[in-house]
């Protein structure tokens, strides 16, 4: 990796995925943030994968958590222009739910999730501003 410019923000993730007897995995995931350590944290999964996956969602959802709280804008305020006109801003909505189920198929897990309002109700929604020309690309499906 080479040397970061002035000003530029380094992230480096760590992540040793150990097998365990059962055939099961756990995952040991640490990141340094600007030179500054953060806490090794341990994940288990039935797979390798799949402990890394809720590793790195662990640490997504602590960013979102950070980033949003970072901004601390204002809930109800409207950002208006001299002339009266409100000034459209743009959002980053992150809308992030998780449940553990026990069902008698994929299709019913899915189904039993999506039913009624359930998800949105108990979603983790995560809002940051961001500028209007960001190239950034939704996971709508």
């Amino acid at each position: 990796m080479s040397p970061s410019a002035p000003g530029v923000t380094s992230c480096n993730i760590a992540i040793a995925v150990i097998p365990q007897a059962n055939s099961r995995c756990t995952c040991d995931m640490t990141y340094t943030l600007d030179g500054q350590p953060g806490p090794t944290n341990r994940y288990n999964g039935q797979t390798a994968k799949h402990a890394a996956e809720i590793a790195l969602e662990d640490l997504a959802r602590t960013f979102r958590i950070e980033a949003e709280a970072e901004q601390n804008i204002d809930w109800e305020s409207v950002d208006r222009w001299p002339s009266g006109e409100v000034n459209e801003m743009r959002f980053h909505v992150i809308l992030h739910y998780e449940r553990i189920t026990e069902e008698q198929s994929k299709f019913d897990a899915m189904q039993n999730t999506v039913m009624g309002n359930t998800v949105i109700e108990n979603a983790e929604i995560s809002i940051i501003q961001v500028d209007p020309d960001l190239a950034i690309e939704s996971l709508e499906r």
